[in-house]
């Protein structure tokens, strides 16, 4: 049993990074989304299952954990996890994505927060409960994740504008040339016609770069960002989460000091030191692979078994 391998899945809205570990060794496996999921949970359950027999060549592995952007309360990732232990007898868990960043450093329990394209706060109950907060998309929340840092970086500039602010401002001269604006009377216009969340947030970048270069309004679009983010924890605590740490994680925040340092010294005022931010800079596949290791070791030898789609 113990040669068998174990694997890894963090499934996110844009990328899925599977990654399998045997005695310590791993291997990776990174695909678009989009390539295989049809946010149908038998459908999912049979195409991810296929992909991880693809990618260990048809062999048996022990368990499988996974993180899944959009599983987004309890009763999803149970039914997304029953999806997948009706196609296979190997020991399965499925949790939030954001609830991968503390098992990745062995503080499963604690909030798991993502800021990456979107953004969501996720941590359980000593009983069990899922609390989620954040989560709604870019175009009503989702603030702190990337497509809505460059939303409320066009709001800024709008504002700006409209009380009489300099066209010169590193911020709009940024936003102006990423989206191709016309005149200031298209800034919405041309925004909305941006396309999708992980098309608008590729632009994101602009505002921490047009912050480098002085733009005050690049550093207040961050900074709301930053304390929109850790108001996501007070949140959880408000609805009786009792974590005492909060592990961030996902593409901007991990990238992005300004970021990371806007949330973390709001969570510590917001929350008066009594939950300490920490940034997960290790793959959150680690916490998948963290998930599925303790399942092995509750699990029957007979649970073990080959992968089915």
């Amino acid at each position: 049993m113990s040669s068998l391998p174990v694997v890894g899945v963090d499934i996110g809205g844009t990328k899925t990074h599977i990654r399998l570990r045997r005695a310590g060794a791993e291997r990776d496996l990174i695909l678009p989304t989009a390539q295989w999921r049809h946010r149908h949970w038998d459908r999912d359950a049979a195409a991810l299952l296929e992909l991880i027999s693809g990618f260990c060549g048809g062999e048996a592995f022990a368990a499988l954990g996974i993180g899944a952007h959009g599983c987004d309360d309890l009763a999803e990732c149970l039914a997304f996890e029953s999806a997948i232990a009706a196609r296979t007898p190997v020991p399965v868990r499925v949790v939030n994505d954001a609830e991968l960043m503390p098992a990745a450093l062995g503080l499963e329990g604690q909030i798991g927060l993502v800021a990456g394209t979107g953004s969501v706060a996720v941590t359980r109950t000593g009983a069990g409960e899922m609390l989620v907060a954040g989560g709604w998309g870019w175009i009503i929340g989702d603030e702190g994740g990337s497509a809505s840092l460059v939303r409320e970086a066009a709001r800024a500039v709008a504002l700006h504008l409209d009380r009489g602010g300099s066209p010169a401002e590193p911020l709009v001269v940024a936003l102006f040339a990423a989206l191709e604006i016309p005149t200031a009377a298209r800034i919405g216009s041309r925004l909305g016609a941006s396309g999708g969340a992980s098309s608008v947030g590729a632009h994101a970048p602009i505002i921490f770069a047009s912050a480098d270069q002085g733009s005050q309004l690049a550093e207040q679009v961050i900074r709301e960002a930053g304390l929109a983010l850790a108001d996501l924890v007070t949140r959880l605590r408000g609805r009786g989460a009792t974590a005492t740490s909060v592990v961030a994680g996902g593409s901007v925040i991990v990238a992005q000091d300004r970021l990371w340092r806007a949330f973390s010294d709001s969570v510590l005022r917001l929350c008066d030191g009594r939950v300490t931010p920490l940034l997960c800079t290790v793959a959150p596949v680690t916490g998948a692979l963290t998930l599925a290791e303790a399942l092995l070791a509750t699990s029957a030898p007979a649970a073990l078994a080959a992968p089915s789609s």
